[in-house]
């Protein structure tokens, strides 16, 4: 549905054919690929417009699967840690007559 809506706007068409491609040949596509497509279709305004067409249900039909597939396969930054500071206890560590 994003390749049919995407016919004015040559990046996202771009895009959205590269994926339908990778699908068409039986191969999984890249979360890069499908992240780049729903950005460039929400920052076209092609989203807002399948939400205008289409019902919610639909829209989620069509989207849900792409957004899962993303999740599913993007990978999760490392979380940084907080440099500790030694002007207040960390509340979680300290003794309770520290923090008071």
């Amino acid at each position: 549905m994003i390749l049919t809506e995407s016919r004015a706007h040559p990046s996202l068409e771009r895009l959205a054919q590269a994926a339908y491609d990778e699908l068409a040949g039986g191969r999984e596509v890249s979360y890069l690929i499908l992240g780049d497509m729903i950005n460039e279709a929400s920052g076209k305004g092609v989203l807002r417009a399948l939400h205008q067409k289409y019902s919610a249900a639909a829209c989620d039909a069509m989207l849900m699967p792409i957004l899962e597939e993303i999740g599913r396969n993007k990978p999760v930054p490392p979380r940084r840690r907080p440099v500790p500071s030694d002007s207040s206890p960390d509340p979680l560590t300290a003794d309770i007559s520290d923090i008071r």
